[in-house]
């Protein structure tokens, strides 16, 4: 369908709790999902939340075989999850650095938990119930916070773990580009 343009750090919109979706399986919501996984892929994402797109509902979209964004991720399964709830299974809390289509070149090191239920449903309306760990259940976490105006940065716990992604993590950087002399 189409590439949209997602909202940045700053924008009210990704501050404010998104609406659960009332209506499955219909135009407007096919079209959103369509368009979310547009902007995802173009983006090199592992999810998005209809809120960084400009629409303040209860979708979320996550998913990756390989990504040059998280080259040391595993994959996780392409899923839709719509009106999402998580419980947290056990205690551990482990630290990654996250970064986010919505805080452009920046990571910063998030504490999530290890390990998750969620639940919800897929365009369809039809139930989704999974109990999911490492960084499938961050990846999860991240996309669900979206929805409660919550982005990863508010969640940093020192933020002298925060920084631009080619200063924290240099190998990942681009090569510069050089021009020819003459």
């Amino acid at each position: 369908m189409a590439v949209r343009p997602v909202l940045k750090m700053g924008d009210p919109l990704l501050l404010r709790k998104a609406e659960p979706v009332s209506a499955f399986d219909t135009d407007d919501l096919r079209s959103l999902i369509s368009d979310m996984f547009d902007t995802m892929e173009a983006a090199n994402g592992a999810g998005l939340a209809a809120p960084q797109i400009g629409v303040s509902s209860r979708v979320v979209i996550f998913g990756l075989d390989a990504n040059p964004r998280y080259p040391d991720a595993e994959p996780v399964p392409t899923t839709v999850l719509i009106n999402p709830r998580i419980q947290v299974l056990g205690d551990e809390i482990e630290d990654g650095w996250e970064g986010c289509l919505s805080v452009p070149g920046l990571r910063g090191l998030v504490p999530r938990a290890s390990h998750i239920r969620y639940q919800g449903f897929d365009p369809t309306g039809r139930r989704i119930d999974r109990e999911v760990a490492g960084f499938h259940a961050r990846v999860v976490q991240h996309e669900c916070d979206h929805l409660d105006g919550i982005l990863y940065p508010m969640r940093i716990r020192d933020m002298r773990q925060f920084g631009f992604e080619n200063v924290l993590f240099p190998e990942f950087a681009p090569e510069p580009e050089r021009s020819e002399s003459s």
